[in-house]
Parts: C-alpha cells; structure tokens; sequence
C-alpha cells in the first residue's frame, strides 16, 4: 500500500473513532462542583432575587469547563432568563429573556439517547433539561409566545418512561409543577391527581402538595 494512502486512511479512521467518542459521550459534574450552583438556582427560582447573578455567573462558569454540556447550558440559560427580574429596563430584560432561552434551545437540540442516562443526582439529563426549559418557558410573558412549546415539553416530561426512574425529589418537583399549571388553567381535578401523587409517595414536597391541595376549589 502507499505509505501516503496508508497513512490517510489512518487519519481517517482516527478522526471517526473521535467524532463517535464525542457523539456517544455524557456529561457528568462531581455533585461538589454542581450542587453549588444548583442551590443558588433554587434559591432564585424560590423568589431570592439576590441569587440570581449569582446562579448566572456559577453556572457560566461550569458551562465554560464543559461547553457543550446541555444540562449545564439549560441551568445557565435558565439563570440567564432569570435575569429580567433584576432590572426595571424593558430592553435589557427582553434581551435576558431572549439570551436565555436561546441557550436552552440550542441545549434541547443537543439532546440524543445518550442523554437519557442518569446525570446530576442521578436524573436522566434529558429530563432534566426538558423540565428546566419547560420552567423557564411557562415563567415568561405570554407575549412571547413560549408557552405551548412549555407545555409541550412538561408534557413529555410526565410521560416519559425515564420519569419512573428518577429519584424521588426530582419526580416531586415535575408533579408539583404539572399540578401548579393545572390549577391556574382552573383544571383543578388534574391538579389534584399530581399533588395526591406526591403525596402518596411521600416526595419532600409532601407537605407543600397539602398545603396547594387545601387550596384547590371542592
């Protein structure tokens, strides 16, 4: 053989063997390098205006380690959307609004089966990034015309067999959510089912499931 094919076809050969590594690779953050963030999310997402920069700029800066990761790029774009809460500028929060929800869309098109191994505390990252984009969406202003995408996404979120295999907590929170919509879209039967739900197993939303189910309309 020509040594000049040969070696070619080496280069060849290694160059698909890398793309196939990186195509089936899955991300996963030791959970002292994400809860961190992860709590300053919560926080925010919880009211805390005062973590959101904070959340924003942790989860940068994971996503700047691992730049292609979408279960990073969803937080940091969730965090991002956030934004327009902290200012009283029309412009500058359409554009956080904007900006965040550009990154998690670019981070749902990065989805593949791969993805729906189990990822941060165990959640199958494409759920994970479904619901974090499903929040965000829900959260924004109708006027930009995000939320049948959210709907959509909370949907097969609740339907996914993956959902069955997710810890406890992480189940608790997507229920907790379907059971929010439902009962401001006044379907308070089907609010009640997702907050019976929780509270039949037990979720550490338990208690707040309660607290919303006494507050259903009979």
């Amino acid at each position: 053989m020509n040594p000049y094919f040969r070696s070619s076809v080496v280069r060849r050969a290694a160059m698909c063997l890398a793309v196939l590594s990186l195509a089936g690779s899955v991300w996963a953050l030791p959970d002292a390098q994400f809860d961190p963030a992860f709590q300053l999310m919560m926080q925010a997402n919880h009211g805390d205006e005062s973590a959101i920069d904070k959340a924003s700029a942790a989860f940068a800066a994971l996503l700047r380690v691992e730049p292609g990761n979408p279960v990073l790029m969803a937080y940091a774009g969730a965090a991002t959307s956030l934004k327009a809460k902290t200012t009283m500028l029309p412009w500058k929060k359409m554009n956080y609004a904007e900006d965040g929800m550009a990154m998690i869309d670019k981070a749902l098109a990065l989805l593949t089966p791969a993805l729906d191994a189990p990822l941060q505390h165990g959640v199958p990252g494409s759920l994970e990034v479904r619901f974090v984009a499903a929040n965000t969406f829900l959260g924004v202003p109708g006027f930009m015309n995000r939320g049948a995408r959210g709907s959509k996404l909370l949907s097969d979120v609740l339907s996914s067999p993956l959902l069955l295999t997710a810890p406890l907590g992480f189940r608790g929170n997507v229920w907790m959510k379907a059971a929010d919509i439902a009962a401001k879209d006044k379907r308070a039967d089907e609010a009640r089912k997702y907050l019976n739900r929780v509270i039949e197993t037990n979720a550490p939303q338990a208690e707040a499931a309660r607290a919303q189910l006494s507050r259903l309309p009979s």
